[in-house]
């Protein structure tokens, strides 16, 4: 077992129980948030299964080849996370009948599954059905209503749990990356390292969300509006409306501020407006009007 790889330990103990019992299934469905480690799991897996002498801490042959990322009997499909086609599922089934060169089996990770299109994932489904003895699939998932029901059922599921943030925290200081942050902003982990290493390299930007909510009551409209807008990267959009949604939520509560709490409803709206595929800078700009409105101008109804 890889000691560097944080949490899941359940888990992780459990696939490793398979590989000793030589219980191993032809596919796999690891389920759980985005970021927690799911690939880098599945990878431990596909290497033990691949061991020629199933053992931890080995050396074989196929073992140095898998870690030099050169085994003959191993892909992993959309290691970038893109779009899945068609074409590149056909590509993959194309060697799936090939046997097995180094190992007694072949294992392929398809990462990001669930950005799959459906005739990507039916023309997977044939393989699922009638797998050559040899073949073990890993489907990788963060979203499993996107993934075609007639898929799922031919897959064994292994959920994962989130990430404590003592274990984010312990990858972070690994990475040389500065933990000294508000305690706003482990709400918005959500277990995800992939998330908290997006948030901690800009944690700058961050802390200054703090300071937007908190001028909300002391800023007029228009220093509002421009002093606070180069903050939304559209690029980091979703965890940033995520973060006010927090720091909204936090101070309403603290301070009994109804009008803080209203202010979520619009910043949710803004969430959705934007996964309609709105115009992003009116987006925002209706959001901070809204925003500041809320706050200032109908103080007189609460």
């Amino acid at each position: 077992m890889n000691n560097k790889i944080k949490g899941n330990l359940k888990t992780r103990q459990e696939l490793n129980k398979i590989i000793k019992n030589n219980n191993v299934l032809h596919s796999y469905l690891f389920l759980g948030e985005e970021g927690i480690g799911k690939k880098e799991i599945a990878y431990e897996f596909a290497k033990n299964i691949l061991c020629l002498n199933k053992n931890e801490e080995c050396n074989c042959k196929s073992c140095l080849c898998f870690d030099s990322q050169n085994h003959p009997d191993f892909k992993i499909i959309n290691e970038e996370g893109e779009n899945i086609k068609i074409n590149t599922i056909r590509e993959m089934i194309q060697t799936v009948y090939e046997k097995p060169i180094l190992s007694d089996k072949k294992v392929y990770i398809i990462n990001d599954s669930d950005k799959m299109t459906k005739e990507a994932q039916n023309s997977l489904l044939k393989t699922l059905e009638e797998p050559p003895e040899y073949i073990v699939i890993i489907l990788i998932a963060s979203n499993s209503d996107m993934i075609l029901n007639t898929i799922k059922s031919r897959c064994t599921k292994i959920v994962f749990e989130r990430l404590s943030n003592e274990d984010i925290l312990q990858i972070a200081r690994e990475k040389n990356i500065n933990t000294d942050i508000s305690i706003n902003m482990y709400e918005v982990f959500n277990g995800s390292i992939g998330k908290a290493l997006r948030i901690l390299e800009k944690k700058d930007t961050y802390n200054q969300l703090e300071e937007f909510i908190n001028s909300m009551m002391t800023l007029d409209k228009l220093d509002f509006f421009t002093k606070t807008k180069e903050l939304f990267d559209k690029e980091y959009i979703n965890e940033i409306l995520e973060y006010i949604n927090v720091l909204l939520f936090n101070y309403g509560q603290k301070n009994k501020n109804v009008q803080y709490l209203n202010c979520i409803n619009i910043v949710q709206d803004t969430i959705n407006r934007l996964k309609s595929n709105c115009n992003f800078d009116m987006s925002i700009d209706n959001m901070l009007f809204k925003l500041w409105e809320e706050v200032n101008e109908n103080n007189s109804r609460y």
